[in-house]
């Protein structure tokens, strides 16, 4: 099966925003607990695409399956956010391809650092982004969340 990867469309805000949820509780993430947030998905233009970064979803079966957001800091540094894979489409490379595509659309856009965060309980995260060369920057307590900080120097324009 393979994952089809485009820059995210009006149509898919209901679907991204459930995807979102979904994974979200996966992972026992819930509104009020200090980690969980919503509020940009409303603005998912506006904050990532208008702003100079980019937000991508990922097609599988004709299925929403996976969604990644670039949301810039300064001119060298932008923010990955919201990378998330359906679970029903988890496990079959999925996270990696959309980070990959999210690394090459943040060097093709000419950033050079990429910024990101994750829980401690989100152990595909972590392995993911250990994976593709992150390092981590540090850890905060939130609430009863513990968020990891990590950071990925972009050597030179990955294929998006």
């Amino acid at each position: 099966m393979s994952l089809r990867i485009r820059r995210y469309r009006w149509s898919d805000l209901d679907g991204i925003y459930a995807l979102h949820q979904i994974c979200l509780a996966q992972v026992g993430i819930v509104p009020g607990d200090g980690v969980y947030y919503d509020d940009d998905f409303p603005r998912i233009h506006q904050i990532y695409v208008s702003s100079g970064g980019e937000f991508l979803v990922g097609e599988a079966d004709s299925r929403l399956a996976a969604m990644g957001g670039l949301r810039p800091i300064d001119v060298h540094t932008v923010e990955v956010c919201r990378l998330r894979v359906h679970p029903d489409f988890q496990r079959r490379g999925f996270g990696a391809r959309m980070l990959q595509a999210l690394e090459g659309r943040a060097a093709m856009l000419g950033f050079t650092k990429l910024r990101g965060d994750t829980t401690i309980n989100q152990d595909a995260a972590l392995a993911l982004y250990e994976r593709q060369g992150w390092r981590e920057l540090s850890r905060q307590q939130v609430g009863d969340h513990t968020v990891i900080y990590g950071e990925k120097t972009l050597t030179s324009v990955l294929a998006p």
